[in-house]
């Protein structure tokens, strides 16, 4: 039988969770961290990191709880740092608070902010590891990739008929699922560093590319993948009023001129290698993005640019919406350009997979698992 503290640690875990979640899309290069302050059994102090910079997730419940930290326990989804950086060491903000247990969600992976628990254990602080550890893992995903390898996280979105088709006529946009599968997509931008897309959306649709949520939303980065520079300078993207900027990679063969008028209009003009039938090196705009600490890309498209990801077996993460509906063969496929008959694909390995209706419509969303082949990175 689970024991009462057992079970009071794993409570007190999840409300730190879901305050850590608040941060998600604004810490990077920071992780997303939760932290609450617990006395006599009663939650006296609340914090989460909101972007980097700023207060850490148990500086901000410290000062929340004030001297009820006092002999308190502190739940933490992440290790406190024990470096100064930015801001001062948050293991030693703990101790000089007077907490006297320490519980810690995951430990820190980072070499440098790494030490905290074993720092508080050397001072005689109670400390506890690995309460929902899969749950804290799973909030930071993307700081996780970025330390171990410098890459972004880069997570596969798309809308689809029943049979796999992402617009209704090849060369046309519209909308394929309903407005709850929209109202989704957006809080999954919302959470996001960047989001993608490839020339041919970009032409077809002109999107905004921007987030709609009603409380603390915020546009991600926008991300285009235009090796010849074809986006116009009269783009939604690049006139509409948003806070965000606009990437554009493009080959170092495209126009110069071109490139002029696009930073002109506001775009960032990146140049890398270029790729297979004439698209973009993807690793290579990858790593531009994680040197920018850009933690996770949200790629909505279109079917080449999921193809080329998909072949170069860059994906982490799948979300999948499928509306009620066939299209049949004059629809856009959801891939270009990867087949399980070319011998240089390899099929996906998924985990954690999970359904679920969202309205009319259902939500397909699983974790990827694959071995990077550098020989086929170059596309899209």
């Amino acid at each position: 039988m689970v024991s009462s503290q057992q079970e009071r640690d794993i409570a007190f875990m999840r409300m730190a969770v879901e305050l850590a979640q608040k941060g998600q899309g604004r810490t990077s290069p920071n992780p997303c961290v939760g932290a609450v302050v617990v006395s006599n059994g009663e939650v006296v102090g609340r914090g989460y990191h909101h972007k980097a910079g700023s207060p850490h997730a148990e500086i901000l419940a410290i000062r929340d709880a004030g001297t009820s930290c006092a002999g308190a326990t502190i739940y933490v989804t992440l290790e406190p740092c024990n470096h100064i950086g930015k801001t001062p060491p948050c293991s030693r903000a703990v101790l000089e608070a007077g907490i006297t247990r320490v519980v810690i969600g995951m430990a820190d992976p980072h070499k440098i902010a790494s030490g905290g628990g074993a720092f508080l254990k050397s001072q005689g602080v109670v400390v506890e590891t690995g309460v929902l550890k899969q749950e804290c893992r799973a909030l930071n995903y993307p700081f996780l990739k970025h330390i171990a390898t410098g890459l972004p996280w880069v997570v596969m979105k798309a809308g689809m008929s029943l049979d796999g088709r992402i617009s209704r006529a090849i060369g046309h946009g519209g909308a394929i699922t309903s407005s709850a599968s929209k109202e989704y997509v957006h809080t999954l931008r919302n959470r996001l560093d960047a989001i993608m897309i490839g020339i041919g959306t970009a032409l077809i649709d002109d999107p905004s590319l921007t987030t709609r949520v009603a409380e603390h939303g915020r546009d991600p980065l926008r991300v285009i993948l235009d090796s010849q520079l074809r986006l116009s300078q009269k783009a939604k993207m690049l006139t509409q009023s948003s806070a965000a900027s606009t990437w554009v990679f493009c080959s170092h063969e495209a126009s110069q001129e071109k490139q002029r008028q696009l930073e002109t209009a506001g775009a960032v003009v990146h140049r890398v290698t270029g790729g297979d039938e004439g698209g973009v090196d993807l690793v290579e705009v990858l790593t531009t993005l994680g040197k920018a600490n850009v933690l996770s890309v949200l790629v909505e498209g279109g079917a080449t640019v999921h193809g080329a990801f998909l072949r170069a077996g860059l994906y982490d993460e799948v979300y999948l919406f499928c509306a009620p509906f066939f299209i049949g063969e004059g629809g856009t496929p959801l891939l270009n350009g990867y087949s399980l008959n070319d011998s240089q694909c390899s099929p996906l390995r998924l985990a954690d997979i999970s359904t679920k209706p969202v309205g009319k419509e259902y939500f397909f969303h699983a974790l990827v698992q694959h071995e990077l082949k550098p020989e086929n990175h170059r596309t899209a």
